[in-house]
């Protein structure tokens, strides 16, 4: 295989076993470089194996369905790969506080379901950034985090 059909290989378990339905934590430990950095638009960033698994360790207790899928085929070039993707999940479990743009008490029921693309670097089989840019406005407004403007009449 070559390099990019590598990378496309660890970056779609990544999806499945970090993102998917169904959360393998030692998928971090396997794929994630020891320094890895996660970034997306509604959270701080992260950087280290631990920072990552802790903060997906949260956002499962606060979501407990959390599920992410592929939407589009990965894109490959060079250290590169690129996703598209759609998820969410019901905030039926733990308050939650790892966003921007304020926290959650436990148990909203809110319903959370929004896409994104994210851009990862793959470097001797171990990721070392995963960046990505997802639709916030819609997620935060789902949570009850930003409300709409109101219609003048």
């Amino acid at each position: 295989m070559s390099k990019e059909e590598d990378n496309k290989a660890v970056v779609g378990r990544w999806f499945t076993e970090f993102w998917g339905k169904t959360f393998n934590p030692a998928v971090i430990d396997d794929l994630a470089a020891p320094d890895m950095l996660q970034d997306y638009s509604l959270h701080e960033p992260r950087r280290g194996r631990a920072e990552i698994k802790a903060a997906m360790t949260q956002f499962r207790a606060a979501f407990p369905d959390l599920n992410f899928w592929g939407t589009a085929d990965l894109i490959a070039e060079g250290d590169y790969v690129v996703g598209q993707w759609e998820g969410g999940g019901t905030h039926t479990g733990a308050a939650f506080d790892d966003l921007l743009m304020g926290s959650l008490p436990a148990a909203t029921g809110r319903k959370l379901q929004f896409t994104g693309t994210t851009v990862l670097k793959v470097i001797d089989g171990k990721i070392v950034e995963e960046i990505g840019l997802d639709d916030g406005v819609k997620a935060l407004t789902q949570l009850g985090l930003i409300m709409h403007p109101a219609t003048p009449s």
